[in-house]
């Protein structure tokens, strides 16, 4: 007996640690937001690519300072006709450096520094969209699952149902035609019920990649399905969006970009003035048949000073010069037309929420109502009261409002995850990057 107990007892132990093993991972919003910006294959290039322009942003890259080289070189010769061996040996180590050129290292170093915030301005708006990617990802994943729910109670309906008929009929009080129409009805349901299951699990695979995850991977989602019903003031809103909104600073900074560009073509009209200097060091070594040898070795420090200035290009800087202050006039009606089109997109998206808003209160009233008329409607079709037809519409009925209803919750989930992400609140999850706000000329 005391083995018995002992041997259950461990069959309920092992029981328990295998059902544990295979419990499914709990999985928040937060937890898949720190895995997509962790892991997600759009953000790794994007770093990296941030990485190299930070590495190029340097006074080296600019030109500030000089360049030291060394060569060396080992000739040899012989002369035929009179059986002469030749051989020179030379080494230098020189110095260039240019002392002058119109300003362009202060002004290339003002490029790469603005190169490489447009490549944090772009891991940026990458970020914010992998962020508003996965919020709807995760919440179409609620969403489908919260589907299944409804389609899954509207199948047991079905069932129950159904074997109320085979009851009825088996008891005198119905016919095959009943039993034949409450079998169809179930049978559909639960086909919708299977169809919902697919699309659930291929929600999951798609927030799985968004994740970086295999896509066989399965979780359990523990974040309530409810939408935030806060209203927003759209002056406020608009603020955010001209100082915060990533896209549009990104613009200003191409903006700047284009200035550089028109700075770096003006500085041909300056004369450019270049500083040389090393040591040179030569060894030749001469000897013939006859036994002949000269040796000669040399010396050299040297050390010069160039100015060299173009008279004349033939309207080559001058031509340069107007078509970088055409690109940079195009750069600024660009940035106008950017900030209008963000400001009719917010506006838009600011009316859609309001109306989401409306339209979840009335559906919630809705599905109270659709609720109560499928409790009555089931009442009645067992007492006789209302056909199976009647009952079957009531159940559609019910079916459409719950869907509606998860639509409307799902709809204004995205709307106010759209205007997050145009007024720049996600920037909080874009580590590194400057929050310095760029404005136009």
């Amino acid at each position: 007996m005391k083995y018995l107990k002992k041997s259950q007892y461990l069959l309920i132990l092992l029981f328990l640690f295998t059902g544990a093993l295979a419990q499914e991972p709990l999985l928040n919003l937060s937890a898949a937001l720190e895995k997509a910006l962790e892991n997600n294959y759009g953000l790794i290039i994007s770093r990296a690519d941030r990485e190299v322009a930070m590495i190029n942003n340097n006074w080296g890259s600019a030109g500030r300072y000089p360049t030291i080289g060394f060569d060396a070189s080992d000739n040899n010769s012989y002369e035929l006709n009179n059986s002469i061996y030749t051989n020179r040996l030379s080494a230098g180590v020189g110095l260039n450096w240019l002392l002058f050129d119109g300003f362009r290292v202060n002004i290339t170093k003002s490029k790469l520094e603005n190169l490489e915030e447009l490549s944090s301005g772009k891991l940026t708006v990458l970020v914010e969209s992998t962020i508003e990617d996965v919020i709807l990802g995760y919440y179409q994943v609620l969403l489908q699952q919260e589907q299944l729910k409804v389609l899954k109670t509207v199948m047991d309906l079905s069932d129950d149902r159904y074997r109320y008929e085979q009851k009825k009929q088996s008891l005198g009080g119905s016919v095959t035609y009943n039993v034949l129409q409450a079998q169809n009805v179930y049978l559909t349901d639960k086909a919708n019920f299977l169809n919902q299951e697919v699309v659930v699990r291929n929600a999951v695979r798609n927030l799985n990649f968004l994740m970086g995850e295999a896509s066989s991977r399965t979780w359990e989602f523990n974040e309530p399905f409810k939408a935030d019903t806060s209203d927003y003031i759209l002056a406020d809103l608009l603020k955010k969006m001209k100082s915060s909104n990533q896209t549009l600073r990104n613009q200003y900074i191409h903006l700047l970009l284009q200035e550089n560009e028109t700075s770096l073509k003006k500085t041909t009209y300056y004369p450019t003035l270049s500083l040389g200097a090393g040591m040179d060091y030569g060894h030749t070594w001469t000897g013939s048949g006859g036994g002949q040898r000269l040796n000669t070795e040399t010396l050299a420090p040297y050390g010069n000073i160039r100015l060299s200035y173009d008279i004349y290009s033939a309207g080559v800087r001058k031509r340069s010069v107007e078509i970088a202050r055409i690109n940079e006039e195009v750069a600024r009606v660009e940035s106008r037309q950017m900030e209008h089109a963000l400001t009719n997109e917010l506006f838009n998206l600011f009316d859609y929420h309001n109306v989401r808003l409306e339209l979840l209160n009335v559906s919630e009233e809705n599905l109270k109502a659709a609720e109560l008329n499928l409790t009555i409607s089931q009442e009645k079709y067992k007492s006789g009261v209302i056909n199976s037809f009647n009952y079957r519409d009531i159940q559609l009925i019910y079916l459409n409002v719950s869907l509606r209803r998860l639509q409307a919750v799902y709809n204004l989930i995205s709307s106010k995850t759209q205007l997050t992400r145009i007024t720049g609140g996600f920037l909080g999850y874009a580590p590194g990057v400057s929050q310095i706000p760029v404005t136009p000329k």
